[in-house]
């Protein structure tokens, strides 16, 4: 595959550098961390320049683009850690553009471009964290289906004004439905998560009406459910990419002005070795990132492809972190100096949707089922 940018991509790229490096300072992520976590002047901004709405289709007032516009502009935020739900309420708007009703698209779908309605999804599960098993039960009732469970660690759930939650009935189907995260019946629990972004758990016993089935009303939805989880993927892997990149910058810069002895850390063939190494890894993390997301939008067969990106994004994006928190020796031991703060971003997302050894089991029974 050919892979340079359009220059409406790169246009898009330079856009999301500039507003998150303006934006997105190190000195406003600590003011945002001390307050509520979430930095609403910067999600005002991206709705301005309507990146809020990357996804979602022309009539609704977005831009309709797809996973890779959505990856370059989800690198940009990695590479500042700025702390905006950006990724799930995409993903979520890309699924109900996809999935849901022409009623159900035009109610939501409008106010994400605008930034007054925010979007989670809900497919972490208790327990093994199969994505493709949900942990919550649905039941088929009148109106609608009940839901009856818990999912742990929904990405700023707390803010959210609908989160998609998978479920699974007795039968083993799927369904996928919009919870208005106001119903009675839904219960939050706000924490942070090791990256100091808002997170809550769920617990659900809450009828969800069948105009908000998305997917799995009368069928099984498990495919809209596979569609979402592989988009969330590779939606993580651009942002490990971008925070992988941050921790190379900063380390880059802190290894070659300190001096030992007279002369820069850089200088040391330990130190330059390992330097190298974490920007080789990132280099592969691009690759694998842009590749999953070029054979998403473009309508192909992508389960190998996003599962060798999240490898990467998981071991690889883990190693280039843990590089640059150890570079930087005791500097990085300080929490007013942001090295640390790319390390717990790269070690959440190593973890999260789960991690290296569950998505290489799954790359080789998929290879080996071929």
């Amino acid at each position: 595959m050919n892979f340079d940018l359009t220059d409406e991509q790169n246009v898009l790229a330079d856009l999301a550098q500039q507003i998150f490096h303006d934006l997105s300072t190190i000195e406003r992520i600590a003011d945002v961390q001390a307050g509520d976590g979430f930095d609403r002047q910067l999600w005002n901004e991206l709705a301005k320049v309507g990146l809020l709405g990357l996804c979602v289709p022309e009539e609704y007032g977005g831009l309709a683009m797809n996973a890779v516009e959505l990856s370059l502009v989800l690198e940009k935020q990695g590479k500042t850690i700025a702390q905006v739900p950006l990724w799930s309420s995409s993903v979520a708007a890309m699924t109900l553009a996809e999935y849901a009703n022409t009623a159900l698209q035009a109610l939501v779908l409008p106010n994400i471009c605008d930034g007054t309605t925010i979007l989670s999804v809900a497919i972490a599960n208790i327990g093994a964290n199969d994505a493709m098993n949900p942990s919550v039960v649905a039941t088929d009732t009148d109106g609608g289906v009940r839901l009856v469970g818990s999912k742990p660690a929904v990405a700023y759930a707390q803010y959210a004004h609908f989160v998609l939650v998978s479920a699974k009935r007795a039968d083993g189907s799927i369904v996928l439905a919009l919870v208005d995260t106001d119903a009675r019946g839904v219960t939050l629990n706000a924490v942070n998560g090791s990256d100091l972004q808002p997170q809550a758990n769920m617990d659900f016993d809450v009828v969800v009406p069948t105009s908000h089935i998305v997917a799995g009303a009368t069928s099984d939805g498990r495919d809209a459910l596979r569609w979402m989880h592989e988009r969330s993927l590779v939606a993580l892997c651009a942002i490990q990419l971008g925070v992988a990149q941050g921790s190379i910058a900063l380390t880059a810069e802190h290894v070659r002005t300190r001096h030992q002895f007279g002369k820069p850390l850089s200088a040391q063939q330990a130190v330059a070795v390992r330097a190298a190494d974490a920007y080789i890894t990132t280099e592969a993390m691009r690759v694998t990132t842009l590749n999953a997301a070029w054979r998403l939008a473009e309508g192909f067969d992508a389960r190998q492809d996003v599962l060798v990106a999240m490898y990467w994004a998981t071991e690889g994006g883990h190693s280039v972190v843990l590089a640059g928190q150890h570079l930087h020796g005791g500097v990085g031991a300080d929490i007013s100096y942001p090295v640390h703060r790319f390390f717990l971003w790269g070690i959440q997302i190593s973890t999260q949707l789960g991690g290296a050894s569950q998505h290489l089991a799954r790359l080789g029974k998929l290879i080996a089922a071929r």
